[in-house]
């Protein structure tokens, strides 16, 4: 079944990772035996050509550079021009697969619709491109608003203006607080150029404030429950229902730690911890539930999101492994609409009304 993932970092595994995602996975996973300077070295699931053997034309692809203030132990960039440097080689790279005939930017309704017709087309999978939409995985980088013009003119059609701790604009997992005051000229000008809200990584004060001034379409390209995982990284059902009233589609994460409680990094295991594919569909159908429907669910993997296989459902050896979350929904009871929305139509739904 065609799919969406909502949210890959492929140019930050390209450029930091120094993975050539061209390559077979097998390919890069051999090159990385033997390194350690990563805990998932050897252990990606992600290529250009797994994302075509699953049936994976469409991804959000993220660009992402944060800025680290001096008492910030977190690691990031210094100033916000150098974070900005760093997202303009992550767009370098995704041009530079554009000019390989590897991939190609999707960025308003009719390149949607020329994309889409693409992969419904009977030509194999292995002479499509796959589809990127671009977003910016907090907001660090926009050294100050007028720069949201520029990328957006590169393409940028969503973004999150927090990523993990304090950001410029906004405060993240693991913060807290409302907004800073330069987000409200930003999110006032990703409303006038049409750019989707990512609430994804905002902490709840954050969260809420960001929804009392943007008045765009928002979406949460990657986010559990937290219902399910009591984290501040996760959703309250409070904010699932408020996400649910602007129309939001809410992106499932594959990342262990998000999907079951009491994982302790480098020390659990996917096995040990009983997480696979099903845990994922706990955390779908508790929003389905809160919904009474299955329009506002979708695929958000955050595959090889700084973690590997070490990391998530142990019945996934690569990304094209999402290929099995069609029967295990329908072994829930969910209809074969339900499916396809929660694998493609939702998102194709949101952007067909962002972008009309």
């Amino acid at each position: 079944m065609f799919t969406i993932d909502a949210h890959l970092d492929l140019s930050m595994n390209a450029l930091e990772w120094n993975r050539d995602l061209t390559r077979p996975l097998s390919e890069i996973n051999e090159r990385e035996q033997g390194l350690t300077d990563k805990p998932d070295r050897a252990k990606a699931t992600v290529s250009l050509p797994e994302l075509r053997k699953g049936n994976i034309g469409l991804v959000v692809a993220t660009q992402i550079a944060r800025f680290v203030a001096p008492d910030n132990p977190l690691p990031g960039w210094h100033s916000p021009e150098q974070a900005w440097a760093q997202t303009q080689g992550q767009l370098a790279w995704y041009k530079a697969m554009e000019d390989g005939g590897e991939m190609i930017q999707v960025n308003d309704l009719a390149s949607l619709e020329k994309h889409l017709a693409l992969w419904k087309s009977d030509s194999p999978n292995e002479k499509k491109r796959i589809g990127y939409i671009l977003s910016l995985e907090g907001a660090d980088s926009i050294v100050h608003v007028d720069y949201l013009q520029q990328a957006y003119e590169s393409g940028l059609r969503a973004v999150g203006p927090a990523h993990y701790g304090p950001g410029r604009y906004a405060q993240g997992t693991d913060a807290t607080g409302k907004l800073r005051p330069g987000a409200y000229q930003l999110l006032a000008e990703m409303e006038r150029l049409n750019i989707i809200l990512d609430a994804t990584h905002l902490c709840d004060d954050s969260f809420w404030d960001a929804l009392d001034h943007f008045n765009g379409h928002v979406w949460a390209s990657h986010n559990n429950c937290r219902a399910l995982v009591n984290h501040n990284r996760q959703f309250s059902d409070d904010q699932i229902k408020a996400l649910i009233a602007r129309g939001a589609v809410i992106g499932a994460a594959l990342d262990a730690w998000m999907m079951v409680p009491n994982w302790q990094r480098g020390v659990s295991t996917p096995k040990a911890m009983n997480c696979n594919l099903e845990v994922m569909i706990d955390h779908i159908d508790h929003i389905c539930q809160l919904a009474g429907n299955a329009r506002h669910v979708g695929i958000g993997s955050d595959l090889d999101g700084a973690f590997g296989r070490e990391q998530c459902p142990y019945d996934l050896e690569s990304i094209a492994d999402l290929d099995k979350i069609p029967g295990l929904f329908e072994k829930r009871g969910y209809s074969k609409t339900d499916i396809e929305n929660l694998m493609h139509c939702n998102w194709i739904r949101f952007l067909r009304k962002a972008w009309a």
